[in-house]
């Protein structure tokens, strides 16, 4: 386990007692800027952090916070995934969690038992919050967290440029959306990037046509957990995967062949007109082209209700409050940093959000990605709901596979479906639900 100290040295602590060594004459630096005189000096408080992603964002909110309150934060990473969990669930059993914890929303969140070690923060953020956020790091009714980092969707990243020169407008329907590819494939374009030697990109307009599942179907996700309710009887969760089969046609011929790297590229020099992906890809496109990312825009995975096409969200993880801290106060001030305006901008600043913050009220920098202000537009227009895996823990483990075997025309949707039912069964059995 690696351990990570970020701190900023209290350099002027010195001065008061240089002070009572001077003449007395008044010119002692009375009337200085000085740490001590932060309302948290010399205190400290820890967090421990699961995550795989870099820590440009928080290390630079940290020290933001260091300086605007006067604590010192140590701050530890441990990589997510069953690792993480493991570090998580034994820190918690032996009483030795940090200060705060950085982990997992939604399901997860449950099988931690909250109530018993993270402290309720309902009355203090739950009307800060996305509405979505709150559900998800929430059980019970009673909120636990606060969002860590921005969220990010699985979408249809568009290029603009492609847009303007043959007249499309952003489709609200999915039969607009597939006019549009028609009018780029008879144009001699590629109108679908698909990047199938990476299975995990097979399944992501599948997962992102969840907002127009719960659209038709809003108890879909608690009947699905219960067993009742399953992809191939249902018409709006079968309409998830003939979607992937929809846009097959109007894919790159070599699919099958082109991973997510390549994807990146081909986006970049203008090879393809649509991308449904997770909105992560804008960070990898950033590392690669800087701001031609810009040249990207973004709308979520269209459905057949005009006036209510929305954005599928993966919410981020949640920053917990430890409820036997013996630093409620320090924490809680760090708690409201983080939150604030001041805090977000130096963590998008250091590193640029792939999706809106949580928080209700803040605007996004002028500087960030046009795909990120167009999402952005869902969030305000209340026209968001979550990710299928924040509602239930209930996931087959072969989705990927799955979906990559409806692409390559090796099943229909209909046996996608039903393999995918199958699959979450023995998910279903190990959790211990009757299904």
């Amino acid at each position: 386990m690696k351990k990570k100290v970020v701190s900023v040295l209290l350099s002027l602590m010195m001065i008061g007692s240089l002070a009572g060594c001077s003449s007395g004459s008044g010119d002692s630096g009375a009337g200085d800027a000085s740490s001590s005189d932060l309302p948290y000096a010399g205190q400290e408080i820890s967090i421990l952090w699961v995550s795989n992603s870099t820590m440009d964002g928080i290390n630079a909110l940290i020290e933001a916070a260091e300086a605007e309150l006067g604590l010192t934060v140590n701050l530890e990473q441990v990589p997510g995934g069953e690792d993480g969990d493991n570090v998580v669930k034994t820190r918690l059993a032996s009483g030795d969690m940090a200060d705060l914890l950085s982990y997992n929303c939604g399901a997860l969140l449950a099988s931690l038992n909250p109530s018993e070690y993270f402290e309720d923060l309902t009355a203090d953020y739950a009307d800060k919050l996305d509405e979505n956020f709150v559900n998800a790091a929430s059980t019970d009714g009673v909120l636990y967290g606060i969002p860590a980092t921005a969220s990010q969707a699985g979408a249809v990243l568009y290029n603009r440029d492609m847009y303007e020169e043959y007249g499309l407008e952003v489709p609200k329907t999915w039969d607009e959306f597939l006019a549009n590819c028609e009018v780029l494939q008879e144009a001699g374009e590629t109108a679908v990037l698909g990047t199938d030697a990476d299975s995990w990109t097979s399944q992501v307009t599948y997962l992102g046509d969840h907002y127009n599942v719960l659209a038709a179907e809003p108890d879909f996700a608690e009947g699905f957990e219960a067993g009742t309710t399953k992809y191939a009887t249902t018409p709006a969760g079968l309409e998830s995967f003939q979607k992937i089969a929809d846009i097959v046609p109007y894919m790159n011929e070599e699919h099958m062949a082109t991973t997510y790297d390549d994807g990146c590229d081909i986006m970049m020099e203008d090879g393809a007109a649509h991308w449904i992906i997770l909105t992560s890809a804008l960070s990898n496109i950033y590392e690669l082209y800087g701001d031609d990312v810009n040249k990207l825009g973004c709308f979520g995975v269209p459905g057949d209700d005009a006036d209510n096409a929305g954005l599928t969200v993966w919410e981020p993880n949640a920053i917990y409050m430890n409820k036997n801290t013996e630093n409620a106060e320090a924490v809680k001030a760090f708690m409201d940093f983080y939150i604030s305006t001041e805090g977000l901008d130096a963590l998008a600043a250091a590193e640029p959000p792939c999706g809106p913050y949580c928080v209700k009220g803040y605007e996004l920098p002028d500087d960030a990605y046009n795909a990120v202000k167009d999402m952005q537009t869902y969030f305000d227009a209340g026209l968001t709901n979550v990710a299928l895996e924040f509602q239930t823990a209930v996931k087959g483990s072969n989705c990927a596979s799955i979906c990559q075997e409806l692409a390559s025309g090796q099943t229909t949707p209909e046996e996608a479906a039903a393999k995918y039912d199958e699959d979450c069964e023995k998910q279903a059995v190990q959790l211990g639900l009757d299904w």
